[in-house]
């Protein structure tokens, strides 16, 4: 043979075989996936007091995240499932054992509702897979509760409390009454809202719980009013918090010298409630979409698919999508506590959250943001809505970590 068609010949064999070292490469350098695909569900309200503030805004937000990362790993589409837990911690159970023993789901997200969210935290630690809570608020979660696989990302009754309180009696406002929801999430913003106002030097005058979803808020209202409290604190959130603050008005709260702060609101029950209702009403957010350019650019798109600006956990169930699959694909597994592990080594760093860490306990550390109601003459448009009072430090904003009672961190020392 010449040594021309030899040199071509060779030429010819080698060039296959270096392709098909790349192409090994690369599958190496992909995630080894348990059953092939990463599977992700949103378990959520959708018919009911949060649906407007998770619901099918939520769904949409993990699309948008997945589609963002690219829409596959590992080579496999990426997958999104949801459904309404009715905010009944059977029903949220139920589907969440399905999701992990039959369909295959590798991690649930978003779980409004705190007694749903604790018991589908213990689902998933039995199961030894990921729980993200984003639209759940018990600060228990990263407490007594907490799990080696389940994450709380978004917010926390302790942090909502923390940062309200503290800046409303530092304003003057040291004496409370409490409207509060009848369940797991409620009694935890009144007793983490409590002890900050103590803490604070303030003093709680009255308290008093309504049932969940109730539609009459004038018994527990002229209960709070008459307590001659300088501010009404409703610890309550969705639909509950805005027949209040409605009725409130109604009732000339504000006018008569009281002022109103929600420990838990989002920007859709304010857009909801008018502003001129809601004006002056102080409040503490882990999001707000007119924050920065990242901000507004992910609340175009995301108004765009919902007709609707992003509520905090809307953009924290967009976050933790992004965070989880970014781990997976530097894990090369996804393996949950291998996951979770490197979940917490990597720095949270999106549109929601700069310079965020998970910690052992679970809490997702990140700025929170004291907020006020604009009234009608300072707001510029249909969502203008907020005026920012003050950025407080993720560090300054959650529990000490070594204040919660989780038993992992105890075990980690």
């Amino acid at each position: 043979m010449p040594a021309r068609q030899r040199r071509t010949t060779g030429r010819a064999l080698l060039a296959p075989l270096a392709a098909l070292a790349l192409a090994g490469a690369a599958r190496a350098e992909e995630p080894v996936l348990t059953d092939g695909k990463v599977k992700l569900a949103v378990l959520t309200d959708m018919s009911s007091v949060y649906a407007d503030s998770t619901g099918r805004g939520s769904l949409i937000a993990a699309e948008m995240a997945v589609r963002d990362f690219g829409g596959t790993i590992g080579g496999r589409p990426i997958e999104v499932v949801s459904a309404d837990h009715q905010n009944k911690p059977d029903v949220g159970s139920n589907i969440a054992r399905q999701w992990y023993d039959r369909d295959g789901v590798d991690v649930i997200l978003d779980v409004p509702t705190s007694s749903v969210a604790l018991a589908v935290q213990q689902i998933a630690r039995e199961k030894g897979r990921i729980l993200i809570v984003s639209g759940g608020g018990t600060s228990d979660l990263t407490g007594p509760a907490c799990s080696p696989t389940g994450l709380h990302w978004t917010y926390d009754t302790y942090a909502l409390s923390h940062v309200s309180g503290q800046a409303a009696v530092k304003r003057g406002l040291d004496t409370w009454a409490f409207v509060t929801a009848d369940y797991a999430f409620g009694h935890a913003l009144e007793r983490d809202g409590a002890a900050e106002v103590k803490r604070s030097g303030g003093k709680v005058l009255s308290t008093v719980r309504a049932p969940f979803a109730t539609a009459d808020f004038s018994s527990f209202l002229i209960q709070a009013q008459g307590s001659g409290a300088k501010l009404v604190a409703f610890a309550n959130a969705g639909g509950d918090t805005v027949n209040a603050i409605k009725q409130a008005h109604e009732f000339g709260i504000v006018q008569g010298g009281q002022t109103l702060l929600a420990l838990l609101i989002n920007i859709d029950d304010v857009h909801s409630l008018g502003i001129d209702v809601a004006q002056g009403l102080l409040l503490t957010t882990a999001f707000y979409w007119d924050r920065d350019e990242a901000t507004r650019a992910f609340a175009t798109r995301f108004k765009q698919a919902y007709g609707l600006m992003p509520t905090m956990h809307q953009a924290g169930v967009y976050s933790a999508v992004t965070h989880y699959l970014k781990a997976v694909r530097e894990a090369g597994t996804d393996d949950a506590l291998k996951v979770v592990a490197k979940m917490r080594e990597m720095p949270v760093d999106d549109m929601f959250a700069t310079g965020g860490r998970v910690r052992e306990d679970g809490r997702m550390v990140h700025d929170m943001y004291l907020m006020q109601v604009k009234t009608p003459q300072e707001s510029k448009g249909e969502w203008d809505l907020y005026k920012l009072l003050a950025t407080v430090p993720g560090d300054e904003a959650f529990r000490p970590l070594a204040e919660g009672g989780c038993p992992l961190v105890k075990a980690a020392r």
